[in-house]
């Protein structure tokens, strides 16, 4: 960021410091109507949505249209888009704000988008969605390698105890849909309608990836730990897993041979459990329970854990060959009805979590810790709903599968450009950088779009050169900058 920048930033932010300020004064506070006129500018072009000028860029430094032009061919003739435009036409459409296809006719019918992207036209809804129905699943997993070469960059810029571990972790989601006629659906136990996708992510990250271990063990990571509940502790594969050392703790269904196992142990096995506290600083005064007092008030039956301790064993599953890990968790319940106990129905329940981690290593209070940690795979999914990644728009399995696989490269530009940010320098300089860092990793989709890429700004392009005016100021203009000038940095390669 040059000088003259800094000391615009300064102005700008001391004028709106001063505007916001309550010693300032109300007699121009509120928010009034008046009467309006309306011009059309003759030469002045403004989109919206100038952040998008950051994530072209990125696309430029990654390499992400080199990659996709050479591994994907689907088109026989391209009059005029190719691959490429197609695909990074879904995901522009997002991070301008769109929501799905249709949006796709707004952002054509801007001329200020389309200088923005240096474009003369951009492929419409409907070519946009024939464009996906070409596609069979083949396809979509050569698009998927693309872009695992460009993620392959992104990782070679973060410090090296960026390779220390990575956790993968695997989910499946409900893709609902209201068609009634598109191929390949299927009905759950919610019964709801719609695709069942997998969504497997980097946990540090909180990346989408595609062909995850192959992956990690290409970028160097010197450890590798797989995490998942009881839908994917696939017995078969542990003993492979073991041998080509990767690190797992699954969950483990409760199945009869095992809970007797539980039953069977020695009490003085059982070690209390306490969860740690969700706050470090000092806990703040807790607000009463609404839905408890209703509960309690109508006699309804309640619930309540009382306690719950561990232990662990060595258990051998029947698929495999060799003993592994089964951390237990013993939940004690009891069952209240308005203030009354019900000893009766009181209810003892068992979690089981099976891994290969040695007890030296990832003792099992650790391995009971890292498995809750992996519900924080929901604020992954969560967003990439929230960005509208998880649709079906389109009328078959394969399609609405390229269409996903497209939209969700939005969610992981967006992480790439936090991923971006080197921290380096004096300690002020690392602080402040790893604050903005973590921030954008963090941030959801949402955040991200009105904070960074909403942005209006004017539209300048000459033969050679793009430039972006920005039109407003806020605090996160700051950041923009910043981000702006970390993109821009050499790659190593």
């Amino acid at each position: 960021m040059n000088k003259k920048l800094r000391q615009q930033l300064a102005k700008r932010k001391r004028r709106l410091d001063r505007r916001i300020d309550k010693a300032y004064g109300f007699s121009q506070s509120g928010i009034r109507g008046g009467k309006v006129k309306l011009e059309l500018a003759e030469k002045q072009q403004a989109v919206s949505a100038s952040g998008v000028a950051l994530i072209l860029e990125m696309i430029e430094k990654l390499k992400l249209r080199k990659h996709i032009r050479r591994r994907v061919q689907v088109l026989k003739l391209h009059a005029p888009y190719d691959e490429t435009d197609h695909i990074l036409n879904i995901a522009l459409n997002l991070l301008a704000g769109g929501t799905c296809l249709e949006h796709l006719e707004h952002r054509r019918t801007d001329e200020a988008y389309l200088n923005l992207l240096g474009s003369q036209r951009i492929p419409d809804p409907t070519t946009a969605g024939d464009f996906c129905r070409r596609f069979s699943q083949f396809d979509s997993v050569k698009v998927m390698q693309a872009i695992n070469e460009s993620r392959q960059i992104v990782w070679k810029q973060q410090d090296d105890s960026f390779f220390d571990q990575t956790t993968l972790e695997a989910d499946g989601t409900m893709v609902e849909t209201a068609g009634q006629k598109k191929e390949g659906i299927g009905i759950n136990h919610k019964s709801q309608w719609g695709y069942h996708p997998l969504v497997v992510s980097l946990a540090e990250t909180q990346e989408v990836l595609y062909l995850a271990i192959k992956q990690c063990r290409e970028a160097g990571f010197r450890k590798i730990v797989l995490r998942g509940d009881t839908d994917f502790s696939q017995t078969q594969h542990l003993d492979r897993w073991h041998e080509d050392k990767v690190q797992f703790v699954f969950g483990y269904d409760a199945a009869p041979n095992l809970v007797k196992i539980a039953d069977s142990l020695d009490k003085m096995q059982f070690k209390p459990l306490t969860r740690d506290a969700r706050h470090s600083s000092k806990p703040r005064h807790r607000r009463d329970n609404t839905r408890e007092e209703i509960v309690v008030e109508k006699g309804y039956k309640n619930l309540v854990l009382a306690k719950e301790s561990y232990a662990e064993f060595d258990y051998r599953p029947t698929q495999c060959s060799r003993c592994y890990r089964m951390v237990v968790v013993r939940k004690e319940i009891h069952c209240h009805s308005g203030q009354q106990r019900l000893f009766d129905d009181d209810q003892i329940r068992y979690f089981f979590y099976i891994t290969n981690e040695s007890k030296k290593a990832l003792p099992a209070r650790e391995v009971i810790r890292g498995v809750n940690r992996r519900c924080n795979q929901e604020n992954t999914i969560a967003p990439l709903k929230a960005c509208h990644c998880l649709k079906a728009p389109l009328h078959d399995l394969a399609s609405n599968g390229a269409y996903m696989v497209f939209a969700a490269l939005a969610w992981n530009l967006k992480q790439w450009s936090g991923m971006l940010v080197r921290v380096k320098g004096n300690p002020g300089q690392r602080r402040v950088r790893g604050e903005l860092r973590r921030w954008l990793v963090r941030m959801e989709f949402a955040t991200y779009l009105s904070s960074l890429i909403l942005i209006p700004g004017q539209v300048i392009r000459s033969a050679r050169t793009l430039k972006v005016r920005l039109l407003t100021y806020r605090p996160s203009v700051e950041k923009f900058l910043m981000l702006h000038d970390h993109i821009g940095l050499p790659l190593r390669h």
